[in-house]
């Protein structure tokens, strides 16, 4: 009785063992054709399914539209893929994924999760790629041999034109987007995939080079012009017409083989920095109380450089190579520098409206009308911006036929002032036009004796009709 219960025991084992194996050689031979147990691919779960089902699910989440290539600029140019009829299929790396699993292991799938990433097999139309390859804007550059370096002229100065450094090799190039499109990748940067190299220079460009650090050096120039409110620099636009040349354009070098400044270079820069920003007795626009933009030319009032002292400054500062802002030196000296030197603190003379205004730091101070010349007897007051360039009291103004005191005296050109007139019981309208001055401006008492404690030596005095 025992013996027989342990035959059927051990019957029964072998019996199970035999269908374990059963089981296992079935499952075996099934993941032969189907993905393991745990396997996501792409994000895809595959387990028990096969090739074409995993392709098909590949492929319908799968999307390329095709590659940005960058150069060095950061330039862009796009290939799409319809343009290079480009497709894609995953069976071949499924295929190969598949190889790699054995499946006599599969139990092994039960321990472990498989997550894995595949790219497609790609294939495009290889002419239609050659043909948008060759279309990239950044390829469209000449020959390599006929790429040149050279010192060139510009309106910021002097620059070097340098072709053979940083040039794009073509094949390289060609070879980087091949790779990222059967990549599927969607940029490409041509700088990064090092398809930039450095040309071979000849002897003569090697010169060139040389020349060039002699431009860079006498171009090194930081002093700039303090005019008012504006700045002019002495930059390479500037001093690249300092230059001596020779008669074939080449630049002259001494016997130590640097740069020569040439002779009057300095002097050309300083009379045109007067003719833009010197001022007197020239023309300036002028908004006036009346409401009208007006223009008034001559007068004694403004700016004007001393040339000499400057053409004296400027040789020195270039020729130590200074870099500093400069406030230029005067032979006179308006309120303000610059073109607009009139500045917010000015009297203001309207001889048609017979009215004067005094502004200070643009507010108005004194209102009141005038007399100006008598302009009948050809004494009419002169048009001009001038200044007041002297104060006093108590002054007995002389003339043809006339002695007259006056309490407050404030010329601005010649014996031509503004004071008040005694004499005077009205001001404004017609008067000047028949019973007018000699040319001075008869200003109220009270009005002149704000004016006169208000003014300072100096103030521009806009004087029109």
């Amino acid at each position: 009785m025992g013996k027989k219960w342990v035959k059927t025991i051990i019957l029964i084992l072998f019996i199970f063992l035999i269908q374990i194996m059963a089981v296992y050689v079935g499952l075996s031979i099934y993941y032969r054709n189907a993905f393991e147990y745990g396997t996501w691919i792409n994000g895809i779960y595959c387990t028990g399914k096969s090739i074409d089902e995993v392709n098909d699910e590949l492929v319908g989440q799968f999307s390329y539209d095709g590659i940005t290539v960058y150069d060095k600029d950061g330039n862009s140019y796009d290939i799409s893929a319809a343009d290079m009829d480009y497709q894609f299929d995953f069976k071949e790396a499924l295929k190969l994924y598949l190889g790699r699993q054995n499946s006599w292991l599969w139990i092994d799938s039960f321990w472990k999760v498989k997550n894995d990433k595949l790219t497609p097999v790609v294939a495009y139309d290889e002419e239609k790629f050659e043909e948008c390859f060759q279309k990239m804007p950044f390829l469209l550059t000449g020959k390599q041999e006929d790429r040149k370096v050279a010192i060139i002229k510009t309106n910021q100065g002097y620059e070097l034109l340098n072709e053979r450094t940083e040039v794009l090799d073509i094949d390289e190039a060609r070879q980087a987007v091949v790779a990222a499109v059967e990549n599927s990748e969607e940029k490409v940067s041509l700088a990064e995939a090092g398809c930039y190299h450095d040309l071979e220079l000849t002897e003569q460009m090697q010169e060139v080079l040389d020349e060039w650090k002699l431009v860079q050096e006498f171009q090194d120039c930081g002093i700039v012009y303090q005019m008012g409110e504006e700045q002019v620099p002495v930059d390479a636009s500037v001093v690249c017409d300092w230059i001596l040349l020779e008669e074939d354009g080449n630049f002259a070098l001494d016997k130590d083989g640097a740069l020569q400044l040439r002779e009057g270079a300095i002097e050309e820069f300083i009379e045109e920095l007067a003719e833009k920003y010197d001022t007197v007795g020239g023309m300036h626009r002028f908004q006036s109380t009346r409401g009208d933009m007006i223009t008034v030319e001559g007068g004694t009032y403004g700016n004007k450089l001393d040339k000499e002292a400057e053409i004296a400054y400027l040789e020195e500062a270039f020729t130590k190579r200074r870099k500093e802002i400069h406030m230029p030196v005067y032979t006179q000296m308006a309120f303000c520098q610059g073109k607009d030197d009139i500045g917010d603190t000015y009297i203001e003379v309207d001889m048609t409206e017979q009215m004067m205004y005094y502004y200070q730091g643009g507010s108005l101070i004194v209102e009141t009308p005038i007399v100006t010349g008598n302009t009948s007897r050809r004494m009419g007051t002169p048009e001009g911006v001038n200044y007041v360039y002297l104060k006093q009291k108590d002054r007995i103004l002389r003339g043809e036929g006339y002695a007259s005191h006056v309490n407050f005296w404030m010329p601005v050109k010649g014996n031509i002032g503004i004071h008040d007139a005694a004499w005077r019981s009205s001001y404004g309208g017609n008067i000047y036009k028949t019973n007018g001055s000699h040319g001075c401006i008869n200003t109220p008492y009270e009005a002149m004796a704000t004016l006169y404690e208000m003014v300072e030596v100096g103030t521009p005095v806009v004087m029109f009709y």
